[in-house]
């Protein structure tokens, strides 16, 4: 996310903020907080702004905290406010202490609304929703007065208690702030702060009847817990100078936070609204909120995705004043990076052809050696099992071959990973013709993938052998929505949702030693990609990410798309 703070180098313009704050005594600390409310999952998203504000703590040695504005008790559930302590712990990004609630201070966020009222600042209306929503008007258009707003003092003190005592129906009245019914940002046009709502919420049970909005109670939990730099992202910037208009109204304990916006986390093929994900596991389309295809933080753990890769990319990608959208590619690249360096390295055959070798006189029980992980020769070396009767993959043999196919063909050579060189020398087909076994021979003296005459081969392929493979099944998937940008055109981003966004085979032969992998554990299948351990059943693998560079494609094509040489990627739509 930029430069140390105390380096010499270049910093983003949040980070910029923070130290001249410091340096003008603005502030004498730095704290900063993750304030999610817990009405779903994390998506990938949220990692941004989780990974900002506990990096902006660790560089300036300040304090970070988790604060769940938990301020809407219809939406909001135990079981997502655990799981999002969960995810901040497994993206290596806790807080130091236990999290904090905006319920934690409901008696001092009442107590300041009282004391708004006391100031003349703050009117309980009669009017219901739709009519008060009717009146503040629009861009262009002007706002109407409520009746009620200029109530006196003593009677709308008498209404609010009362309120809070439960004397009234549910949105009977709300208390709403006296700003300005005609100020061209409509977040200044009287807004609402409490509304009357029997929800049994997941901390404080029934003992309120009277619920604070959102811009109501973020800025004063800011403030009470001490928070000097409110991040939000950019569709909050409209919503600053309400922040600082209840700030400015009150007696505050401590030093006054400031908001500052940046842009959020957006990838292409990719939605984020809570709402949208939500519809795709209610209405069954998804297997829940840690289906591997979801952005969901849960979702990217189920499939592999290191944490350590999520935080490179989002370190990577910066932080920025305006709104742009990231090629997913560019996400995949840094999971694969990682990956790479830490996966250890197996065969599998995902879609089996019988392979026999006709001169084979050695048995069963001989193994080959092969490198757990060239990238980490620390990581050794495991003994496979090898025979006579192998399982390759289908497309890796063509009867007829195609131009520039290098693979196994009737007479052509090639090596088997960490085995030997083999040459088709006949098939079996069934009575439609498709090729059901491939028979060949094996040259002795190609132990290890070398011969004495010094000859190569065009390709090398994986395998494992018949008699000691192990069963699995793996998924495998393609992207989420077709669509690059969904819903840009205006259309609902479900409608380019992909039908064949997962692919799933039952008939795959792992190689044994794959029975030992522990659940999450991701492991490089030979020549096919990255693929981890379902979380609860390890015979299932899910494909994290294929070997292509994808993100090194689209730079290419960049590169070759400009007059310049080069075209901006998406990586650098950032503010460094």
């Amino acid at each position: 996310m930029g430069s140390e703070a105390g380096g010499g180098g270049p910093v983003d313009f949040v980070r910029a903020k923070i130290r001249d704050d410091l340096a003008a005594g603005r502030f004498d600390r730095v704290q900063t907080r993750f304030p999610p409310e817990p009405n779903g999952y994390l998506h990938i998203g949220h990692a941004k702004a989780v990974a900002l504000n506990h990096a902006l703590a660790r560089e300036f040695d300040g304090e970070f905290n988790l604060r769940f504005d938990d301020t809407n008790p219809e939406t909001e559930e135990t079981e997502y406010a655990a799981a999002i302590e969960a995810d901040l712990a497994w993206l290596g990004c806790p807080p130091p202490g236990p999290a904090k609630y905006a319920s934690d201070y409901f008696e001092q966020i009442y107590a300041w609304a009282e004391h708004l009222i006391e100031r003349g600042v703050a009117y309980v209306d009669d009017q219901d929703h739709d009519t008060i929503s009717a009146q503040r008007g629009g861009y262009g258009r002007p706002g109407i007065e409520s009746p009620f707003r200029n109530r006196p003092v003593v009677e709308n003190l008498d209404l609010f208690r009362r309120m809070r005592a439960g004397e009234f129906a549910d949105g009977a009245r709300v208390l709403r702030a006296k700003i300005d019914m005609q100020h061209e940002n409509m977040q200044l046009r009287d807004p609402v702060l409490y509304r009357i709502r029997r929800a049994t919420h997941l901390r404080t049970g029934n003992d309120w009847v009277i619920y604070p909005t959102y811009d109501w109670a973020h800025g004063q939990s800011d403030a009470i817990e001490g928070v000097t730099h409110s991040l939000c992202t950019l569709e909050f910037s409209d919503h600053r100078p309400l922040y600082d208009w209840f700030l400015d109204q009150l007696p505050l304990p401590r030093d006054r936070p400031e908001q500052t916006e940046f842009a959020r986390l957006e990838l292409t093929h990719t939605v984020t609204s809570k709402r949208k994900l939500r519809e795709l596991v209610t209405d069954g389309q998804l297997d829940g909120w840690d289906d591997p295809r979801m952005p969901t933080l849960r979702g990217l753990r189920r499939r592999g995705y290191p944490p350590e890769a999520i935080l490179a990319f989002v370190d990577h990608i910066g932080v920025a004043r305006t709104n742009s959208v990231v090629e997913i590619e560019l996400l995949e690249s840094f999971v694969r990076t990682a990956l790479n360096r830490a996966a250890l390295r197996r065969m599998a055959v995902l879609r089996p052809l019988k392979l026999t070798i006709t001169n084979w006189a050695e048995g069963d029980g001989v193994t080959v050696e092969a490198i757990n992980n060239p990238e980490d020769l620390t990581a050794g070396t495991r003994r496979v099992p090898f025979g006579a009767d192998l399982w390759i993959e289908a497309d890796d043999f063509m009867l007829e071959p195609a131009p520039k196919y290098y693979r196994l063909a009737p007479g052509r050579e090639v090596r088997l990973r960490a085995g030997y060189y083999v040459t088709a020398t006949d098939v079996a087909t069934d009575s439609a013709g498709a090729v059901t076994e491939v028979f060949c021979t094996y040259d002795p003296a190609s132990a290890g993938g070398s011969t004495p005459d010094g000859r190569k081969v065009r390709s090398t392929i994986h395998w494992v052998s018949a008699a000691t493979a192990i069963g699995g099944t793996v998924h495998l998937y393609d992207r989420l929505f077709t669509d690059p940008w969904p819903g840009a055109d205006g259309r609902d981003p479900l409608e380019s949702l992909n039908p064949a966004s997962r692919e799933t085979l039952t008939g795959v032969r792992l190689e044994p030693i794959l029975a030992e992998v522990t659940p999450g554990e991701v492991v490089q299948f030979e020549r096919l990609g990255y693929f981890a351990a379902d979380l609860d059943d390890p015979t299932v693998f899910h494909r994290t990410v294929g070997l292509r560079d994808e993100w090194a494609n689209i730079q290419k094509r960049q590169a070759g798309s400009s007059p310049g040489g080069r075209r901006r990627g998406a990586a650098e739509h950032v503010e460094r």
